[in-house]
């Protein structure tokens, strides 16, 4: 007979077994006491490995998750408890996998690279102020563009968008570009 532990209490496993069966019918308070009565287990099984409370907490959430899209898999003649933790070992898994990947593709450096600064005629507090009355979208892409030197396709995945709106966005911007450096030529002229 098996059972999961409840704070001092342990849950037989034909009671979770019964959680589990009224789970698969849509019955609210079966979910809350199955999720009551296992979390705690589940939550030790995914902490063993995972010295983050938040990605605890993180994998856990995951894993209930998993529960809930395959509670339909759960066959009442079969016990419960290892049903769950096949999930939750996959859950833990996948995680797992998923740093490993991450953690591949990141390179550790013992110091930060030096930035090349591009040498511009009226500098970087310039810009600032010339494309501040543009709206963010314009000024996106003009820094995507012109100062970080993305293509147009580049800056159109990086914002979701498309080439074609890329472009009209950046025609706009130039526009009011050129009517703002133009009132301040004719604002220089008169003084």
């Amino acid at each position: 007979m098996s059972f999961a532990a409840r704070g001092t209490e342990r849950v037989a496993e034909e009671e979770l077994s019964s959680l589990m069966v009224r789970y698969q019918h849509g019955e609210a308070d079966a979910v809350e006491k199955l999720v009551h009565n296992l979390s705690p287990v589940l939550w030790r099984y995914l902490a063993y490995s995972n010295p983050s409370r938040i990605d605890t907490e993180d994998l856990l959430q995951d894993c209930w998750l998993r529960i809930h899209r395959s509670r339909h898999t759960y066959r009442p003649s079969e016990p419960v408890l290892p049903w769950i933790f096949a999930i939750a070992r996959h859950t833990r898994l996948d995680s797992y996998r998923r740093r490993r990947r991450q953690a591949s593709r990141e390179t550790l450096m013992s110091a930060p690279p030096e930035v090349a600064v591009a040498p511009d005629e009226f500098g970087a507090d310039r810009l600032g102020s010339l494309l501040s009355p543009l709206p963010e979208s314009q000024q996106e892409v003009i820094v995507m563009l012109k100062v970080t030197g993305m293509s147009l396709e580049e800056a159109a995945r990086a914002t979701s968008s498309t080439v074609g709106a890329i472009k009209q966005k950046l025609h706009r911007a130039y526009a009011k570009l050129r009517e703002t450096i133009q009132r301040e030529k004719e604002g220089l002229r008169n003084k």
